[in-house]
């Protein structure tokens, strides 16, 4: 990681500006077309789910602003962060959070999530909480088109807060899922989550 000199950052105001708020987090809600990652995923037995959290996390360590987060005080900008992600077993109601390196092709990194989420017997590995991790879930019983994150007010919670639901399908068999994205403003703007946008929207047309 690369520490932050706060007198020099460019962000400084915008950052000062907004630490003056006491919720300074903010969610984003858009549609992302994913036939091409639909169609994908099922000509190579993958998990829809497993593969567009790769991609996501690939997107996110994309966007620098995305990167900024706060270690003992200081402003530091992460070499990387890792996926943590909500999960169900079969036959279960109840879901656990499993946190794996994003490591390897999306083949990889879909055999390694299964396997350790399927292998994981407590609800949480508190040892693998930290602050260079993204938070992902889903809900894909229904077509998700807004979502709110539980969070300790701590305004140097830095980690994103990635959600989607159900995709659905247009007039045209184009498949559209509706991600929700959630920020802590005093490190990443709308542009950023355009930049988001833009990087996961890229990979999903060129696999």
């Amino acid at each position: 990681m690369q520490k932050i000199d706060l007198q020099t950052w460019p962000r400084r105001e915008l950052y000062e500006f907004f630490s003056a708020s006491s919720n300074p987090f903010y969610s984003v809600t858009f549609s992302v077309d994913v036939t091409n990652l639909c169609r994908y995923t099922k000509a190579n037995g993958l998990s829809f789910y497993y593969s567009l959290i790769y991609l996501c996390t690939q997107a996110v360590n994309s966007v620098e602003a995305m990167r900024y987060a706060v270690h003992e005080g200081e402003i530091v900008l992460l070499d990387r962060r890792e996926p943590s992600f909500t999960d169900l077993n079969p036959g279960s109601e109840f879901f656990h959070i499993t946190s794996v390196p994003c490591e390897g092709t999306m083949a990889d990194f879909c055999r390694a999530a299964l396997s350790a989420s399927r292998s994981q017997t407590a609800f949480l590995d508190p040892s693998k909480e930290s602050p260079d991790l993204i938070y992902f879930s889903s809900v894909p019983w229904f077509d998700m088109t807004a979502v709110t994150s539980e969070r300790d007010f701590d305004r140097d919670d830095t980690v994103p807060r990635i959600t989607w639901g159900r995709y659905t399908e247009d007039w045209r068999g184009h498949r559209n899922l509706h991600i929700a994205i959630e920020l802590n403003h005093r490190f990443a703007d709308g542009l950023h989550v355009g930049k988001f946008y833009e990087d996961l929207t890229h990979r999903i047309e060129t696999l």
